[in-house]
């Protein structure tokens, strides 16, 4: 697999070109296939995975360096996006199989696979907004801190191992004379610690005695990561701050409600399309509400510009509700 990850990153383009290629092929398959959906559908599947698991390795970072940020166990947005390939074989099978009303049973045992997945990426994240449903990375930082250096929205801090923050500047314990000493985030307060060093690094080398206090070279602090939990978000965000867990976890869970209603009610029932629009009204509805909370206690809007992006897609998603039975049998078509 790690040959095969180093030949990928090396021939980027060209993985690209042939995926472009094979998804060309599709469309001129065999005959023999024409009376079956399933086996097209699993091609296009298969090709949507090799596509997501290869853009998985090409923006996955190769040096040992990264920050523990960028480090997790499972690569959960790549899980996510396979998860949607094969839904789409499982819906086509069971279709096939077991027929249009029985095929709702097993999307349901999908989404139910995917709300989960979805609710493990929103902790891993640090209960940031999940961005096209889980499938990127919600990595932009935040634009508000508090006191503490907790971003707004529960998003992990990075800390030196050796040092912690105070007023907006690292404190680290490799001062002078061993001294603590305190690093501006601002670029004149870095240039003055630098310029400090070399002074210091200069008194050194004059002395004469500088031989015997001659110490090895510190090794570059290890950055971590402190992850927020679920119990230090809603104790310490307010109220503003669980509105917006909550506004998250009705909208992951808003695909998985509307097929269950389906299952019951049927796809000619107007129950599952009302039902399903009215969460996903409530949904943004908590998110604007946090926002509004967050501007009458004097705070700058915490979303960053990708998340408010998202909440555009969100509502302009809610065009294709007039595409969805029953409003599509009855006004649209």
């Amino acid at each position: 697999m790690e040959a095969y990850k180093v030949w990928v990153r090396k021939n980027r383009d060209l993985v690209r070109s042939l995926e472009s290629l094979a998804n060309g092929v599709t469309w001129i398959l065999p005959e023999r296939f024409a009376n079956s959906e399933i086996a097209p559908e699993a091609v296009y599947a298969l090709l949507g995975i090799v596509s997501s698991v290869n853009q998985h390795i090409i923006e996955t970072p190769n040096d040992g360096h990264s920050l523990a940020s960028k480090e997790q166990s499972i690569p959960w947005a790549l899980v996510v996006s396979i998860l949607k390939d094969v839904e789409a074989v499982v819906e086509v099978a069971a279709q096939h199989f077991v027929g249009d009303d029985r095929k709702w049973g097993f999307l349901a045992v999908t989404e139910a696979v995917k709300a989960c997945v979805r609710l493990a990426a929103f902790r891993e994240s640090g209960y940031r907004m999940l961005l096209q449903g889980g499938e990127v990375e919600n990595e932009e930082e935040d634009v508000l801190e508090d006191n503490q250096g907790v971003k707004t929205n529960g998003v992990p801090v990075i800390y030196p191992v050796n040092g912690h923050s105070q007023n907006g500047h690292w404190i680290t314990s490799d001062g002078p004379d061993g001294k603590p000493g305190i690093i501006s985030k601002s670029l004149e307060g870095r240039a003055v610690a630098a310029l400090n060093r070399f002074g210091q690094n200069a008194k050194m080398l004059s002395d004469p005695t500088w031989m015997s206090r001659l110490q090895p070279s510190p090794v570059p602090p290890v950055m971590e990561i402190e992850k927020p939990t679920f119990a230090t978000i809603w104790s310490s965000k307010g109220v503003s701050g669980r509105l917006f867990m909550l506004g998250e976890a009705v909208h992951i869970f808003r695909p998985l409600v509307y097929v269950l209603l389906i299952r019951k009610f049927g796809i000619k029932s107007w129950t599952p399309w009302l039902v399903s629009l009215a969460v996903e009204l409530a949904s943004l509805g908590i998110h604007s509400h946090a926002t509004d909370l967050n501007h009458r206690a004097g705070r700058v809007h915490q979303l960053s510009s990708a998340e408010r992006d998202e909440l555009k897609r969100r509502k302009m998603m809610w065009a294709l509700y007039v595409m969805r039975d029953p409003f599509f049998a009855s006004y649209t078509r």
